[in-house]
């Protein structure tokens, strides 16, 4: 059997600052979840889940179980450190003390991470299109409370701007809320647009002052054998990526 494969940031983040995202290789679920899915709201077996959850936790030799997210495409960010048991509903978490990990499932949405440059907070955040627009990004970074400019922030794996699909009504959502928006959505030929949610996530931390960021290039949609993919599959499972501070 495979062991888990995972992608860590490359990122300047400070040493005590672990940080990585799954892939969907290396788990024990079956088709269509194939194979560490470690979501267990999408139909998986749950021991399955529970299984890959356990490898996840030894192969990384993680703190602590992850705060696992209700996530709701909203904008509620929560303290990892007191919420690790409780599955609240929000789409992001953060620490401030070590041994608290926390994590977001994706399959398409992109995950955001982000520590400050002293490496004393971190924050995981899920950013689909309604959680990106309606402000994630600028309630994880209100919740770590440090200016802008001294955080690192990285885009892991999402739907890539060749992919992403959306109505009008998605660019009028963004463009709302700033103009400068537009230069994310191209027309295609079925009079919708292509969206680049990597762009849309780096303008929203530009706006923060959040200006070091990383990252962004992995399309889940294109790599199949990696990454699993909601747009692409369906039914399918999901990828966490983690971000916590070590024990020093």
């Amino acid at each position: 059997m495979a062991e888990p494969r995972f992608i860590t940031p490359d990122w300047p983040a400070p040493a005590n600052v672990r940080a990585c995202v799954t892939t969907r290789a290396g788990g024990v679920s079956r088709p269509p979840y194939a194979s560490f899915n470690l979501a267990a709201h999408v139909g998986d077996d749950p021991q399955a889940v529970a299984s890959n959850r356990a490898r996840l936790r030894a192969e990384l030799a993680l703190p602590g179980e992850p705060a696992w997210l209700t996530q709701v495409h909203g904008v509620g960010v929560v303290d990892a450190a007191a919420e690790a048991a409780d599955r609240p509903q929000a789409d992001g978490a953060f620490a401030t003390v070590p041994g608290a990990v926390c994590a977001v499932l994706t399959a398409d949405c992109l995950p955001v991470l982000l520590c400050d440059r002293d490496g004393t907070r971190v924050a995981a955040l899920h950013a689909g299109w309604r959680g990106l627009s309606s402000g994630v990004i600028e309630a994880g970074v209100r919740a770590l409370d440090v200016a802008g400019g001294e955080l690192l922030a990285w885009l892991g794996p999402a739907i890539g701007p060749l992919a992403f699909e959306v109505g009008a009504e998605v660019r009028a959502a963004f463009v709302a809320g700033d103009p400068a928006a537009a230069s994310a959505f191209q027309p295609d030929r079925s009079g919708k647009f292509l969206a680049d949610i990597y762009l849309l996530a780096r303008q929203r931390l530009a706006g923060l002052g959040v200006t070091a960021v990383y990252g962004g290039g992995l399309c889940t949609v294109a790599d199949r054998d990696r990454f699993y993919s909601y747009r692409r599959d369906g039914v399918t499972g999901r990828m966490a990526s983690l971000i916590w501070l070590a024990r020093v």
